[in-house]
């Protein structure tokens, strides 16, 4: 067990918010998965997400202003004290209508849950998870790196957040399987991530959403050959304020099943996250935290987690 699965070990979900609904044995969608409609604008020149080369001669300051101006199977179920493997989103507790979402989550290496599903043939599953993984860790670094450079943080101050030997990692694959009426439904209810950022792959369906102030929702559309990048609490924190996590969604818009790939990237769980971009002029505006004391209290206060440590 990974200290990252240990971490969320201590707040264990109901079944009822693990085991996910046979969603291919629904013909209609049932009252317990339907959501009000709400609307959201499409992205256009003046809306569109931030696309940034890493290798323009001005990434630092291109991420840094992206930062600042804007998811058989049930034997690899979780258990309710688990945070790896099977299960629906381990947000569904903080909501009365349920997501039509399946996920399987990976904290380090999937070989236990792998072997459940593919009993002879599971290494195949677990070297390409274990792949992907490395490189989206070796992107997190380079995209952390330069964030906190555009911060003006010192080389050291850098290498106290980003060390390629010590992290706190997850990926999520998720599931928005077909549905017969996808405008009743919620793929993924709004919500922060906890991380310090999280890097999205998603299929060429539409379905990711961000809450852009003074705006409202605003559709991410896929871009071929690129890949979503969401600030996190932590990092909202971190920065204090000046990078404001993002809020998002996913909604469905096709009957079609759409996939996505999510890796989260956060410092070790016995980390302690401060505002470090300070400048003389400027205070503090949230305490000191550990990661694993924040996983818990947004365990419990989801939406309402990041005030609960504003000084």
């Amino acid at each position: 067990m990974s200290p990252l699965s240990e971490a969320y070990r201590d707040h264990p979900l109901h079944l009822h918010h693990i085991i996910p609904l046979d969603f291919d044995s629904v013909q209609t969608v049932p009252d317990s998965h339907v959501w009000p409609t709400s609307h959201a604008l499409e992205s256009d020149d003046h809306l569109s997400i931030p696309t940034v080369d890493l290798m323009d001669p001005d990434a630092v300051k291109l991420v840094g202003h992206a930062c600042e101006t804007w998811g058989h199977k049930l034997k690899a179920l979780r258990s309710p004290g688990g945070a790896t493997g099977y299960g629906l989103a381990r947000i569904s507790p903080f909501f009365s209508k349920q997501m039509w979402h399946e996920g399987f989550t990976v904290m380090g290496s999937p070989v236990d849950h792998a072997r459940e599903l593919w009993p002879n043939d599971y290494q195949r599953f677990c070297d390409v998870m274990e792949d992907y993984q490395k490189k989206m860790k070796e992107l997190a670094i380079t995209l952390m790196q330069l964030i906190l450079k555009s911060l003006d943080l010192s080389e050291e101050e850098i290498s106290k957040v980003v060390s390629p030997g010590d992290a706190s990692t997850a990926l999520q694959l998720n599931s928005y399987p077909f549905c017969p009426d996808p405008s009743r439904v919620m793929g993924l209810a709004p919500h922060t991530d906890t991380s310090l950022l999280t890097i999205l792959h998603q299929s060429t369906l539409n379905g990711l959403e961000i809450f852009k102030d003074g705006v409202g929702w605003v559709l991410v559309s896929p871009t071929n050959g690129s890949l979503v990048v969401n600030v996190g609490d932590l990092l909202h924190i971190l920065s204090n304020a000046q990078f404001p996590s993002v809020l998002h969604r996913v909604v469905s818009k096709e009957k079609e099943q759409r996939l996505s790939l999510a890796f989260f990237y956060s410092p070790p769980t016995d980390f302690h996250v401060s505002p470090l971009a300070l400048n003389p002029a400027q205070v503090p505006l949230y305490r000191s935290v550990s990661v694993r004391e924040y996983i818990h209290i947004k365990g419990k206060n989801l939406e309402k987690a990041l005030s609960l440590f504003r000084i």
